[in-house]
């Protein structure tokens, strides 16, 4: 009988609001698959870590959990930056768009989107995040 293997996963969070950041991050931090958890207050020092670590691979997050509502630079912002970024990866980043928003506009907007993987109503239940991150680490 073979073992499973489990691919252990950088996940990010891009958020500005702290409690927010802290349930996100706790919710997945406890899952075995997880190895490292990035946190950002908004898309700007996100989309700055995403180029500073374009030849680092190992660096990069393997899904991000974005948030539309931030000052500077906002979820929809951020997935225009990325969709420049994207291309110059090496490594395919899952995207979750996180939001208190039920407004039916932003959730058609973001599935629209070939970048975002679904849209989640916060705050996201901790059996979601843990099918989410069980999914992505088989």
């Amino acid at each position: 009988m073979q073992d499973t293997v489990i691919k252990k996963l950088t996940i990010c969070v891009i958020d500005d609001d702290e409690v927010s950041q802290f349930i996100l991050a706790r919710s997945v931090k406890s899952h075995e698959a997880v190895k490292n958890t990035l946190i950002f207050p908004d898309g700007t020092p996100a989309i700055k870590f995403l180029l500073d670590n374009l030849e680092h691979e190992e660096q990069l997050p393997d899904v991000i959990f974005l948030d539309i509502n931030m000052p500077l630079m906002n979820g929809w912002r951020f997935l225009e930056e990325f969709a420049n970024v994207s291309a110059k990866l090496k490594k395919s980043i899952s995207i979750y768009m996180v939001s208190s928003s039920e407004n039916p506009e932003d959730i058609a907007r973001a599935m629209r989107m070939d970048e975002i993987s679904d849209y989640l109503i916060k705050p996201v239940k901790l059996e979601l995040m843990d099918s989410i991150i069980s999914r992505l680490s088989a």
